[in-house]
């Protein structure tokens, strides 16, 4: 792109901005024409893939601080912007709601973890690590405990973690593209895959940079929409956040007519779900300040006050839709209460038959009385947003607009999480470890082919559909809380910290995460104080502290040189001394 793109942010993103909002109406227009509704939706997958690939296209390089950390020069509101589409996966855009409906009050939790974890990344890491001056999580780790050692355990639990995330947002990516594309779920995997790979392999984290700002536009607008049009619709005031207590009263008044026995507004009605609402928030906050690609992101800014500017930013952008979640679980339930539960099955829409046939929603008459009943209606927890605007009756381009919103939030994450798979394979271990005198053009390449090796595995493992997208993602958490965050947190805050203390706890950690995920998800093993597995990082996270701190004190303290580095990261107005060797590490 040319050298001026940053001082014409605004403008061009505004054109982009005015630009998919015409097309959007455009859409309404045909859709009113009788244009058929497979149209529409093929309309909004080919045009926003399309504009994804041009701005990947155009913002290919062949420099290595370009294709690694965006040539360090984002400004703090578009970092926090592209960080906020980053971040807002799947789970966000398609989960989330969809958990809120079937959980309550007790899915809340997802929202005060993920919203919180930004508290932890501004207070205790964003800006040190932006100071440290790596390129990536695994490099930080490399340099701060000196040695390989670390740097392999470090990207491990990255391969873990970002992996188990990546096949999540491509499932939602293939549940997408199955719908609104009307092919099967194993072939839109691979659609939703070009749309991944063509934004980041060309440009690495440019273009990824660009093109997650462009994608989040996509994706607020899209959530917003349609819980502004159904809170008009049933309330007459546009504004779902303040109006959804509407729909909470007309639920309560209609769940106990359904036989429903845990109200949606009902806290901790069972044994155990105080702890586990408690022990999921904080295993998601912990894991969002220690997740790879959203700690990359701050290593994108020019300066370390505008990486911790950009968490600010990052934050309201989230905020803007973990704000408005409730209220569409809200409406999405009241709408299904009213419109679904109580009809003759025989004159049902044909929405429900396409879902039914994705395998995402499910219908049998059990009583055979020819009216649906709540218990003979199951609708997966991933197809509460999807279908939404279809249940409400909303015109099909809001579907459409819908599915274009979910898609920009899968790629914008899978992008995310690809590049820091790639990155640190080609960057901290070939570069780092195998090949030190690599010339640049080589690092790229190497980084390209690994971007593409890993995203079709990645598609190879969602195929099989191994979990619901929430349920990968908060595993994500665990692993990465359990596994890096100890060694972050006390490589910045504990200069006593030794490389030996680090390499024990990060194993440490993560044996303790993946044995209880393991062993209670597939092995049969017993719940420890009824804690479920989404959670595995409560008992992770203490023990990597634990031993991270007792390997260290039994351990020679780090060199006087490093302690005096650690030192500068962390005093803002800290003067480095010219002859200390970990200052070369430092771009700015």
């Amino acid at each position: 792109m040319k050298g001026d793109f940053t001082q014409n942010l605004g403008k061009v993103y505004g054109i982009y901005t005015g630009g998919f909002v015409g097309f959007t109406i455009l859409l309404a227009i045909l859709e009113q024409m009788g244009v058929p509704d497979r149209i529409i939706g093929y309309a909004f997958v080919a045009v926003t893939i399309g504009v994804y690939a041009m701005i990947g296209i155009l913002s290919r390089t062949v420099q290595v601080s370009e294709y690694y950390v965006a040539g360090r020069r984002v400004p703090a509101l578009y970092n926090g912007m592209a960080t906020a589409a980053d971040w807002m996966s799947a789970a966000s855009f398609i989960g989330m709601a969809g958990t809120l409906y079937a959980s309550g009050y007790n899915g809340l939790a997802f929202v005060l973890g993920w919203t919180g974890g930004y508290v932890l990344v501004a207070v205790l890491l964003a800006p040190y690590l932006r100071k440290f001056g790596q390129f990536t999580v695994p490099d930080f780790l490399g340099t701060r405990y000196d040695g390989h050692a670390p740097r392999l355990i470090g990207i491990a639990v990255l391969m873990m973690c970002s992996f188990t995330y990546v096949v999540a947002q491509v499932t939602g990516a293939g549940i997408i593209a199955s719908r609104f594309l009307a092919i099967p779920f194993e072939i839109g995997i691979f659609v939703g895959l070009v749309g991944i790979l063509v934004c980041s392999m060309l440009g690495g984290m440019r273009a990824v940079t660009w093109t997650q700002v462009a994608q989040y536009i996509i994706l607020i607008i899209a959530y917003l929409i349609p819980i502004i049009l159904m809170s008009a619709q049933l309330t007459g005031v546009p504004v779902p956040q303040i109006m959804y207590g509407y729909a909470l009263q007309e639920i309560e008044q209609i769940e106990p007519t359904l036989g429903v026995a845990v109200g949606h507004v009902t806290a901790f009605a069972r044994d155990g779900d105080m702890l586990n609402f408690f022990s999921l928030v904080l295993c998601l906050m912990v894991g969002t300040a220690a997740l790879p690609h959203v700690l990359m992101r701050f290593f994108t800014t020019p300066s370390v006050r505008e990486a911790r500017s950009s968490v600010g930013w990052s934050l309201l952008f989230i905020f803007l839709l973990y704000f408005s979640a409730p209220a569409y679980a809200a409406f999405a339930k009241l709408e299904v209460y009213t419109n679904v539960i109580g009809q003759p099955i025989a004159s049902l829409p044909d929405w429900v038959r396409i879902w039914s046939d994705i395998g995402l929603l499910a219908i049998r008459d059990a009583n055979g009385d020819g009216l649906l009943q709540l218990a003979e209606f199951t609708i997966n927890n991933d197809a509460i947003v999807l279908a939404t605007p279809e249940i409400a009756g909303l015109p099909y381009v809001i579907a459409g607009l819908v599915s274009a919103g979910g898609l920009a939030a899968a790629l914008s994450t899978a992008d995310g999480l690809l590049l820091a798979i790639a990155n640190a394979l080609s960057h901290d271990i070939y570069y780092k470890m195998i090949d030190p005198k690599a010339s640049a053009a080589r690092r790229l390449i190497v980084a390209r082919v690994l971007l593409i090796l890993v995203a079709m595995l990645a598609a190879y493992v969602a195929s099989f559909r191994p979990a619901g997208i929430l349920a990968m993602v908060a595993w994500a958490f665990s692993i990465a809380a359990s596994g890096l965050f100890p060694a972050l947190v006390m490589g910045v805050w504990w200069k006593r910290t030794t490389k030996a203390g680090a390499c024990a706890g990060m194993l440490a950690g993560l044996a303790v995460c993946l044995i209880y995920l393991a062993g209670t998800q597939w092995y049969g093993m017993e719940l420890w104080f009824g804690v479920r597995n989404i959670s595995a990082g409560l008992f992770g996270i203490p023990a990597g502290f634990l031993v991270t701190w007792a390997v260290s004190l039994m351990t020679r303290e780090p060199s006087k040189d490093m302690q005096d580095f650690i030192e500068f990261v962390r005093v803002p107005s800290a003067r480095l001394a010219e002859n200390n060797p970990y200052a070369q590490g430092l771009k700015n």
